[in-house]
This record gives C-alpha cells, sequence and structure tokens, in this order.
C-alpha cells in the first residue's frame, strides 16, 4: 500500500478506538507509518480524512451485516419471504453487536456532530441516501432500480429503525428489541389495530 492507503486504514482504525472527536493527526500518522505531511498532500486535511475514513467504515460493516449467507433462500431455490428476509438480516444486525459496538458507538458520535460541522454533513448526504436504497434492498428485497420510489420510502423506515435499534442497544441491551421482535412489530403495523 501507498502512503494514502496507510493513512485511510490507521484512519478507520484510529477512529475505532478512539472516535472521531479523540482522533489527532498524530494518531493517525502513529496507526499509519506516515508522517504529518501525507494527510495535508492526499486529503487536504485530518477532517476530510476522517470523512472518509467513518464512510468506508460504516460502508464494510454495512456489507458484512446485509451479505446474504451461502445458501440462503427458502430451502427450494426461491428466495426468502420479505418478513423472514427481514428477520434474518435483523439478526444478523442485532448478532453482530457485541463484535461490533466500537462502529455502533462511532455512528451515534458522528451524527451527534452533524449539526456542528457542515463538511461532515455534507459529506454523508450522499452516502445516505445510498444507505437506503441498500437497506431497502437487503432487508426487504426491493429492488432500487425496478422501483425506485418504493425502495426510497422502504429505506428511509429501514434506516429511522436502523438508528432507534442501535440507540435501544446501547442503552439497555436487557430490554432493547431481538430481530423477531422487531419483524412482529412490523406485522402488528402491517395489520392494524386488533379489537
Amino acid at each position: 500500500m501507498g502512503h494514502r492507503e496507510d493513512l485511510l486504514e490507521g484512519a478507520k482504525r484510529c477512529l475505532l478506538e478512539k472516535g472521531y472527536a479523540r482522533t489527532t493527526a498524530r494518531d493517525i500518522v502513529a496507526a499509519s507509518g506516515t508522517n504529518l505531511a501525507s494527510i495535508g498532500y492526499h486529503y487536504g486535511s485530518k477532517e476530510a480524512l476522517l470523512n472518509l475514513a467513518f464512510l468506508k467504515v460504516t460502508e464494510e460493516w454495512g456489507e458484512l451485516l446485509t451479505k446474504q449467507p451461502d445458501g440462503a433462500g427458502n430451502g427450494d431455490g426461491f428466495p426468502q419471504a420479505p418478513l423472514d428476509q427481514f428477520r434474518d438480516v435483523w439478526g444478523r444486525v442485532i448478532g453482530s453487536y457485541e463484535r461490533t459496538r466500537a462502529v455502533w458507538q462511532l455512528q451515534m458520535e458522528v451524527v451527534s456532530r452533524v449539526d456542528s460541522d457542515p463538511e461532515l454533513q455534507k459529506a454523508l448526504a450522499g452516502p445516505q441516501r445510498e444507505g437506503r436504497d441498500g437497506l431497502a434492498e437487503n432487508m426487504l428485497g426491493i429492488d432500487p432500480e425496478t422501483d425506485p420510489e418504493r425502495a426510497r420510502v422502504a429505506g428511509l423506515f429501514c434506516q429511522a429503525l436502523l438508528a432507534g435499534v442501535m440507540v435501544q442497544w446501547m442503552i439497555d441491551r436487557d430490554s432493547a428489541p431481538t430481530a423477531q421482535d422487531l419483524t412482529d412489530g412490523l406485522k402488528a403495523v402491517l395489520e392494524g389495530r386488533v379489537s
């Protein structure tokens, strides 16, 4: 790898170990084995590097969680039913909590910074829209290419749910929802109020 890639990898490690606010340029240099001048040369600023590193960390996390396991489906060669797919993806998200807690914490920290950091907010806008499409496709099986509006609104729903689930798991994992709780809740919403 060259300095550019080394810096990005070092920044990703620092974000997960120290968080956004506590990561210094010197931390990144130490983690990457590069020099301070490399940050400005390759990325323009520490903040630009951290913003990109954050996007890469969340992208990698999303790919890990939404990747279909080998043999996914209902056993007869057909795709899973939408609610089964929803439950299974949420099972992977929630099941990853202990090993990916640093990513969850980082996301909460970064969200808390967007009001005071316009560059960060700008950097997140496009990837947030892309993330919605990915969530709609992976959690609910909605293809953003063939049904863009349905994917958009489903992605908004999944994104809002993801943020809420993260908060609940970080505050009180004992009462936080399971994948089955979320699936049952979605069923209840779809079925409407029962008399």
